[in-house]
């Protein structure tokens, strides 16, 4: 199954619930008018696509409709496929160009925060990076067996502490043994508790500080793991982790497993943070890069 097909088959939940809804409404009206974009973004809210970009999805359409002098219902939806992958363009790809870049992962527990660390790992080594996991979720026990699990079957190092260790010290040794070893890529798995957002803060403001000192030119990614499932509670913990800790980036997990993909563009528009990686199964390779296109297709094309 090719990459599209892996991004289609993941929203087949989500197109089913929204194209069938869409279709039903577009094939009500004889013309395109108010009416239509009014019920048109009460669709795309029901779909957890938000206010926000729900209002700006039709804001942009009604200029396309004007523009391009067009008449039928039937072509919205081609249209709305433009808008939405125009909309989530930019700032997908992550940027890892110094040796070594370092990636920090955040995120609650349950999200699939070391699933994805493995995965990524895995996806970077196949690109021919030399990858080290740094195992500074050290609140949990379960969380540094957890990722070592991952680090043997993707292939690559990782460096850990003991339960209850400094997370700062773990990522220090994390980044001494990446200058050692010529390591491409550092990832560091972090404790992602938002009940105290101080203590987060400061633990991450901590390991910043000690990435700073010791890499001071290193390319460096925040990526916040999102549960798709969760739909607009995946939005408020965004919010939250984007106050507490500054996010370059998400990863949007178990998009195969709900009807909520329109999350996406809640997150992009609400937040103006890029989506980067979406998990679409259990699989391996199914942590896929983000691309605007191809989800856009995935959301609004017929099977």
């Amino acid at each position: 199954m090719g990459l599209f097909g892996k991004v289609g088959q993941g929203l087949k939940k989500t197109r089913e619930s929204l194209m069938n809804t869409m279709n039903s409404m577009l094939r009500s009206f004889g013309r395109i008018d108010e009416a239509l974009f009014e019920e048109l973004e009460e669709i795309l809210i029901m779909s957890d696509v938000g206010t926000v970009a729900s209002s700006r999805i039709c804001a942009r359409l009604r200029e396309s409709v004007k523009e391009k002098n067009i008449t039928d219902p039937a072509e919205i939806r081609q249209l709305l496929k433009e808008t939405v992958s125009s909309m989530l363009a930019g700032g997908q790809t992550l940027q890892l160009q110094t040796k070594p870049a370092v990636i920090l992962v955040i995120g609650v527990n349950g999200v699939g925060k070391t699933t994805t660390i493995g995965k990524l790992a895995a996806h970077l080594k196949a690109q021919g990076k030399k990858v080290i996991l740094g195992a500074a979720d050290t609140f949990r026990a379960a969380a540094i067996e957890q990722l070592e699990i991952w680090a043997d079957r993707a292939g690559v190092d990782m460096v850990k502490h003991g339960q209850g260790a400094d997370p700062a010290a773990v990522v220090f040794d994390t980044l001494s043994a990446a200058k050692a070893r010529g390591a491409d890529v550092v990832i560091c798995d972090t404790a992602g508790r938002l009940h105290n957002k101080k203590n987060l803060m400061d633990e991450l403001a901590k390991i910043s500080r000690v990435i700073n000192r010791e890499l001071p030119d290193a390319d460096k990614e925040i990526l916040l793991v999102l549960d798709a499932t969760t739909g607009q509670n995946a939005v408020n913990q965004a919010r939250e982790f984007k106050e507490a800790a500054g996010i370059t980036g998400i990863v949007l997990t178990k998009l195969d497993g709900t009807a909520r993909g329109g999350v996406v563009l809640a997150i992009r528009e609400d937040l103006q943070v890029p989506v980067k990686f979406v998990g679409v199964g259990e699989g391996m390779d199914d942590l896929q890069p983000f691309d605007p296109e191809q989800f856009a297709a995935g959301l609004f094309d017929e099977e």
